[in-house]
């Protein structure tokens, strides 16, 4: 990426084409039309293109699609849908810069960001690609008398709810798995960030996949989206979004005994121990609050620094985050651009309230520039504590809340006294310390020394309100899959009679 205005002049024909053609549903490998809604930039507040506005006779021509499509993906074998799904991998590498200019413009993430989300995207579609032939792999399971064995086998039509934040990686990650695993999907995308998902469509498609396998439809989640979890071809529900969400559509699911797999809300603590390196923990805690505007589920939203190192750790925060670049996304030197939508950011704003009438510190930021675009400055809230609002709710936005304590004791009391459990990040130089903290630290995933590094073989999600299920490696082809058992009889073994 170069600079603003090559950007801009570089995003402007697929503008273009989107104010032209719109966003339709994409159902069996046809476009769909009917109502529409108009989705607008975060950055100006402009008109992007109109787009398609589901019902629920879209959801379930949709599901229609996938479950007439499922017997024959099913029956592929793992090495074709292997080469399907690396084509798609070729061909999201091709497109790598549309992807992030138009996710840019869509969401407000700086292209800084944006244009790694694209090859992120087919780094997965190449890593379950290459699971595809062995997906279906049991074990071997002797008992005396009978050989056992397992296999997988594909669970059916699946839905796939993704969230605005970074909607173009994220659905990467959860459409790539249950293709590989031989589902057929039905995606909802959210209905403030649809561009990307209908360029990952149309790419899929390009590359080869199916017409039905993969089918999308726009719209509300009161609408599309509950009549997607309330379907009853639809086997499972694979949602990233907020834990209320995610307990609507638990229950929304429960009549047709739908599986569910959640990643929702976190607020998540990086715990700074004296004996750290702090410079690199101050870059990590730094990066994990403030990078993607602060709109992503892992970010370390609440700052848990010991009282010895506070002073000094706390006024070189204030510092950075005063300095952190707000502004277009499409400038390469873009650190924080316009949060998704100005209900968002009225959302994010309204803690500077809170946090002022509980007697908390705004140290920096605090503050929501006039438009055009819903921009909010980075902001560090100091000298909180955990029981005030502003550290029990995900505000998920560029906001960190920082709390000082005592002790190791203290900082796992108060890292759990949370409902969430996401993820964590430890920051000490002594092993064992690292070793007990982890231990009692209540999130599904942890780093020591470290920001948040995906290694995709390894199992992302979360507990108490952040989630159930786990995805990446196998944990993925676990929900997408079921388990046969069968037993083979190696013998004549003696079999009780009855009624001889």
């Amino acid at each position: 990426m170069t600079d603003l205005a090559s950007n801009t002049a570089k995003l402007a024909p697929h503008l273009a084409a989107l104010r032209e053609t719109g966003i339709a549903h994409r159902i069996a490998g046809k476009d769909v039309t009917g109502a529409t809604f108009a989705n607008h930039s975060p950055v100006d507040d402009s008109v992007i293109c109109e787009v398609a506005r589901g019902t629920a006779s879209d959801i379930d021509a949709a599901a229609q699609a996938a479950r007439a499509a499922f017997p024959e993906w099913r029956d592929m074998s793992g090495t074709a849908r292997k080469k399907i799904l690396h084509a798609v991998a070729d061909a999201i590498e091709a497109n790598a810069e549309k992807i992030a200019l138009c996710e840019a413009w869509d969401t407000g993430q700086p292209i800084r960001f944006m244009a790694k989300a694209a090859l992120r995207g087919a780094e997965n579609f190449r890593f379950f690609a290459d699971r595809a032939p062995a997906a279906r792999d049991g074990r071997h399971l002797p008992s005396p008398t009978l050989m056992n064995v397992t296999t997988r086998v594909p669970i059916g039509p699946v839905g796939v709810i993704t969230p605005w934040n970074t909607p173009f990686m994220l659905s990467t990650w959860k459409i790539a798995p249950a293709l590989a695993a031989g589902c057929t999907v039905v995606h909802k995308p959210a209905e403030f960030s649809p561009v990307t998902a209908r360029l990952l469509m149309e790419i899929a498609e390009e590359a080869g996949l199916p017409p039905g396998v993969w089918n999308m439809v726009n719209g509300f989640g009161e609408e599309a989206g509950k009549a997607l979890t309330e379907h009853p071809a639809i086997k499972a529900i694979a949602f990233v979004g907020e834990s209320k969400t995610g307990s609507m559509i638990q229950a929304q699911g429960a009549p047709t005994l739908k599986r569910v797999h959640f990643e929702l809300g976190g607020k998540n603590p990086v715990v700074v121990f004296d004996d750290a390196d702090l410079p690199r923990a101050l870059d990590a805690a730094i990066f994990m609050i403030y990078s993607l505007n602060g709109e992503r589920c892992t970010s370390s939203s609440r700052l848990l620094v010991q009282e010895s190192i506070a002073d000094r750790f706390e006024a070189e925060l204030a510092a950075r985050v005063a300095n952190i670049r707000v502004g277009n996304p499409l400038d390469p030197h873009t650190e924080v651009g316009p949060l998704i939508h100005a209900t968002h950011r009225a959302k994010v704003t309204s803690y500077f309230a809170k946090a002022k009438a509980e007697g908390a510190i705004i140290a920096a930021g605090g503050t929501a520039p006039e438009g055009p675009g819903h921009y909010v400055t980075p902001t560090l809230f100091t000298g909180a504590r955990n029981d005030m609002a502003i550290a029990q709710e995900e505000i998920f936005g560029p906001v960190l809340t920082s709390i000082r304590f005592k002790d190791e004791a203290q900082a796992l009391q108060i890292a759990n006294d949370i409902p969430y459990g996401l993820t964590a990040y430890v920051w000490t130089r002594d092993i064992t310390r690292a070793l007990r903290v982890t231990d009692g630290l209540e999130a599904g995933m942890i780093w020591v020394n470290s920001e948040n590094v995906r290694h995709l073989p390894t199992p992302f999600g979360g507990v108490k309100a952040s989630g159930i299920g786990r995805d990446g490696g196998d944990w993925s082809f676990e929900f997408y899959m079921e388990t046969k058992h069968i037993g083979f009889a190696t013998g004549s073994h003696k079999i009780p009679r009855l009624g001889a």
